[in-house]
């Protein structure tokens, strides 16, 4: 089964004035959310994000922003036994522990 959010709940916004065309948001996300759509980035699956930040972090242009929360990719990727556990150990602006939040998620 893949894993989704409802996508209403998603916290991942795009400002599509602000794509340059880069395309790191596309190669970044371990979902695939995004996928080029002529020279900008367009959602592919909105829905499929995990809400990791990876597509934030690497863009450079400000256009992606993300709420690092409960799907969190260190605490499904870290897991044990069905237990989420997060494998940050700080809150530095790396992608799952960014945002000067708590632990990870």
């Amino acid at each position: 089964m893949k894993l989704r959010y409802i996508d209403e709940l998603v916290s991942i916004s795009y400002n599509q004035d602000k794509c340059t065309g880069c395309t790191m948001c596309v190669k970044a996300c371990p979902r695939g959310v995004f996928k080029m759509d002529g020279n900008k980035a367009a959602f592919a699956d909105k829905g499929a994000c995990i809400e990791c930040g990876a597509c934030m972090v690497n863009c450079a242009f400000g256009a992606i922003n993300v709420e690092t929360g409960p799907g969190c990719a260190a605490a499904i990727l870290g897991s044990k036994n069905g237990k989420a556990e997060c494998g940050c150990g700080d809150d530095t602006n790396s992608g799952c522990c960014g945002g000067g939040k708590s632990g990870c998620c």
